[in-house]
């Protein structure tokens, strides 16, 4: 690792420190005063605001915890953490954004009294401190898939803590308090398949699945093609974490397979591809056998 990786790691790590305590000391506020005022859209957004705290301490463990060296238990290190946690947030979070849906109901046919100056003082003081959370992130967005996926869940929240504001202000002068748990059902459902595309491409890594996005068969035509390779077997690839791949393949070549190798990585490089193994196999001269070859 470089001294600029390094530096921009630890750089990264400062950013999300800063914005986890900020985002988590509110959302204890958001909580305490949710249920004072017995508002749900204020609920609604305390549980996307604790998608935020939540998505910000997974990326600020990823950091530390992926930072630590494989050894002879991980040989793999400990990158994998990183999807481990969000396997398990994305399940509490669906089960929140289930729970939000069914008291929205509830309260719909039991209309609940709102407290509307608790609601949006709390509110617009949620929109402040996603403003400035959003602040301290936004330099390192755009260098790391962590730090930028915590940018976009705290700038998610934004309309959070906006749509909590109209609502207040709308039954603080309509009266119509239905419209409290209507929020809190639509901010519910925009939750949701948030969640569940989390969910399903945590499941997807921990099964060691194809990387979403990734056409296995066009991969392996291309692959077909190298000049050199007469058959190719048991293709693999898979993530470790969220974008590192890698790959494994047999190849069955004739000797002396020179530049299959280089061939083979450039193709899974514009796959995204960063970790290549091949075993290399020479085809004898009848064909019914292969003899290994290590490149």
């Amino acid at each position: 690792m470089t001294d600029a990786h390094s530096h921009g790691r630890q750089a990264n790590a400062r950013q999300l420190t800063a914005a986890l305590a900020l985002t988590g000391s509110f959302l204890v506020v958001e909580v305490i005063y949710g249920f004072i005022s017995g508002s749900l859209a204020l609920l609604s957004d305390a549980g996307h605001m604790l998608t935020d705290v939540m998505a910000l301490a997974l990326s600020l463990f990823a950091i530390r915890i992926g930072a630590r060296p494989a050894d002879r238990q991980r040989t793999f290190g400990y990158r994998r953490t990183e999807v481990l946690a969000a396997a398990v947030n994305a399940g509490a979070l669906f089960a929140i954004g289930i729970y939000i849906l069914v008291e929205a109901y509830r309260r719909l046919q039991e209309p609940v009294d709102v407290q509307t100056i608790p609601m949006l003082i709390v509110a617009v003081l949620g929109l402040i401190v996603n403003l400035i959370s959003a602040r301290i992130l936004v330099s390192g967005s755009g260098d790391s898939l962590n730090m930028k996926s915590a940018y976009l869940e705290v700038m998610g929240d934004l309309l959070g803590s906006v749509a909590v504001i109209v609502g207040a202000l709308l039954i603080r002068f309509t009266g119509l308090t239905w419209l409290d748990p209507v929020l809190g059902a639509l901010i519910g459902l925009w939750v949701l398949p948030r969640t569940w595309a989390l969910l399903k491409a945590s499941v997807n890594v921990l099964l060691e699945g194809v990387p979403e996005g990734l056409d296995l068969d066009a991969l392996r035509t291309e692959l077909a093609r190298v000049p050199g390779i007469t058959e190719l077997h048991d293709l693999h690839v898979w993530s470790v974490t969220t974008g590192e791949h890698n790959l494994t393949v047999h190849l069955v070549v004739p000797p002396p397979a020179a530049g299959v190798q280089d061939a083979v990585e450039t193709i899974a490089e514009r796959y995204g591809i960063e970790h290549v193994t091949l075993q290399l196999e020479e085809a004898n001269r009848h064909g019914d056998h292969a003899a290994h070859l290590h490149p």
